[in-house]
């Protein structure tokens, strides 16, 4: 899964509640950012609190306060085991098996479920936000099975999980080092805390891991759709194509934004490109395969797909997620803002999307190792035809990458399940939704990282005729970390360092400096 390191001098950043971003997210879950909370969050949550005290003192019953939970709302719970009753929740609730779950996203969880309780709508005291950051801060990261949410209210078994650390229960990793949660938090000079009315489920109701996951999916899919038209360009050159699809004016006949967008990113890679050039008169081909002169089409209706999935997290991020809520009023409502639905569907949408990048750019590759269609080239680009293979089976690596991508793009969001004695009779399955579409984003990159591979072994072996300049700054700057045409070699580490390549966005470093940027 996607992970990157954290930096040295980390940045703070003010938790009001309101106005939390993706950038924010990134920075604290891979950037290792701190967070406080401000004055103004923690009058909200002052404020909110006060609400449910007064519920907490009178003897109406009231969901989550004084009463069971799921099918078991009808159950009065008296005071005196009111504060049993939350830490039972979250002991019982933490029920998920599995692998833990990558560090980054128990940290964007975390940070989240604390955004939420600071918009003041949780009836949560701040000492429990203040906890939770102070888990993140510290470097505290809690064992978070991978398996447990539905999306359904929220990521419980997770959140469940993270909520055991605050307790001083459970298990946490500490310095990579995995141990119980009392110890870490000893360690870091930190106390657990006690649950009172409510606040069992604050920590727990919320679709906390599923949007930072998404978040981070956001990031990482902005960064490759730019990338996949870099290598798209490197392909134009290596397999003697056109530039004349992708003119300005002739996409604009069909105005889809990420289209146009796709297609200036083409042009600005293959501007004044010596190998377009050298054929740009008798020519025996009318057009490109679909491959090639559709990638603007194909990329830009990812792009699009990017855009619309940005707004929806947008929107949960200004989104107040639990059960029951808090009103301004003071009412108390219980509702259904913690259902993963609209997080499920944008994951789904975005893994089909990525999905079909991976699947032109593995067609484009193929077309550049097939000697009768690559227009010169040797055979799977090899150096001695028939002593070498070339790079016939990376690309057999890129195909069943995208045929994982394939199946992971069947969506996740339409395979309800009912659950808690059909109270819970339809959920999201966001959680897996997210966790696939993750897989999707890193098989995609590694699809790229390969036909970056290939389609610069093709522009090297155009030689005398020279690349583009902006495709010849990243052929450049691949080839400080992967060899050009030679006899054959073990692949694996030059592909796995095309990885590394992208995952670093070594590529718009390259352009940057030719003062080339891309969208």
């Amino acid at each position: 899964m996607t992970t990157a390191p954290m930096t040295t001098v980390p940045i703070t950043i003010q938790l009001d509640g309101p106005g939390v971003t993706v950038a924010d997210v990134i920075a604290v879950a891979r950037g290792g950012a701190l967070v406080e909370l401000t004055d103004a969050a923690i009058e909200r949550m002052s404020a909110s609190r006060a609400v449910v005290d007064q519920l907490a003192a009178g003897s109406d019953a009231v969901y989550g306060l004084s009463t069971g939970f799921g099918a078991l709302a009808n159950v009065s719970i008296p005071p005196e085991r009111r504060q049993d009753l939350q830490h039972a929740l979250v002991r019982s609730h933490a029920a998920g098996m599995g692998d833990p779950v990558e560090p980054e996203v128990v940290r964007a969880m975390m940070f989240l479920r604390a955004r939420t309780l600071a918009l003041g709508f949780s009836g949560a005291r701040a000492l429990v936000a203040q906890a939770m950051l102070d888990v993140v801060n510290a470097g505290i990261v809690p064992v978070v099975p991978e398996y447990g949410s539905l999306g359904a209210s929220g990521d419980l078994a997770p959140l469940a999980h993270a909520a055991l650390t605050l307790l001083g229960e459970g298990e946490a990793f500490i310095d990579g080092q995995r141990g119980f949660a009392a110890n870490a938090l000893a360690a870091a000079g930190l106390e657990p805390i006690a649950l009172s009315e409510k606040e069992g489920l604050a920590v727990t109701n919320g679709t906390d891991g599923i949007l930072g996951m998404l978040c981070m999916a956001i990031h990482d899919a902005a960064a490759l759709l730019t990338q996949a038209d870099i290598a798209a360009a490197i392909t134009v050159e290596g397999s003697l194509a056109t530039d004349r699809a992708f003119a300005e004016d002739l996409l604009a006949l069909r105005p889809h934004p990420g289209q146009a967008t796709s297609a200036a990113n083409l042009r600005t890679m293959l501007a004044n490109s010596p190998i377009i050039a050298s054929h740009l008169t008798d020519d025996s081909r009318v057009q490109d395969a679909y491959s090639i002169r559709c990638t603007p089409q194909v990329h830009g209706a990812a792009r699009d797909t990017l855009d619309h999935v940005r707004r929806v997290a947008d929107w949960e991020l200004a989104a107040a997620i639990d059960n029951p809520m808090v009103l301004p009023d003071g009412r108390v409502e219980s509702g259904g803002n913690f259902h993963g639905a609209p997080l499920g569907f944008a994951a789904d949408f975005l893994a089909i999307a990525l999905s079909e990048v991976g699947a032109i750019a593995e067609r484009r590759m193929d077309r550049l190792l097939d000697r009768t269609r690559s227009h010169g080239l040797p055979p799977f680009l090899a150096n001695e035809v028939g002593v070498d293979s070339g790079m016939m089976i990376a690309q057999y690596t890129a195909a069943a990458m995208c045929a994982e991508n394939r199946r992971l793009a069947a969506p996740a969001s339409v395979d309800s399940l009912p659950t808690s004695g059909m109270q819970e009779d339809h959920v999201s399955m966001a959680w897996g939704a997210v966790r696939k579409l993750r897989r999707v984003v890193d098989n995609l990159r590694r699809i790229l990282a390969i036909e970056l591979v290939i389609g610069a072994r093709a522009v090297d072996l155009r030689a005398p005729l020279v690349p583009a300049s902006a495709t010849g700054a990243v052929i450049t700057a691949l080839r400080k970390v992967v060899q050009g045409p030679g006899p054959d070699r073990v692949l694996s580490p030059e592909l796995a360092a095309a990885e590394v390549f992208l995952r670093s966005d070594s590529p718009a470093a390259a352009l940057e400096a030719l003062d080339v940027h891309l969208s």
